[in-house]
């Protein structure tokens, strides 16, 4: 996924999908304990999407830290 498409997202929209992506890399770090994956570099997909969403979730919430801050300043 692209920063672009994570971006685009609402952070409830993001939230589910990061969700969705742990439950997949743990059921794939399983999987590949017991027998062979058939693409094995889909695990280090993920975990760059895993950190991706929450360098965006980051971002977001710093955004949002330093607006309410500049307001309080102001007031």
């Amino acid at each position: 996924m692209k920063p672009t498409e994570i971006r685009n997202m609402t952070p409830d929209e993001m939230k589910r999908a990061l969700v969705a992506l742990q439950d997949e890399y743990f059921k794939l770090r399983l999987r590949r304990s017991s027998e062979e994956l058939p693409n094995p570099l889909r695990l280090r997909t993920i975990r760059r999407d895993i950190a991706r969403m929450l360098t965006v979730l980051r971002e977001l919430e710093l955004k949002k830290t330093v607006v309410e801050k500049s307001k309080d300043a102001k007031a």
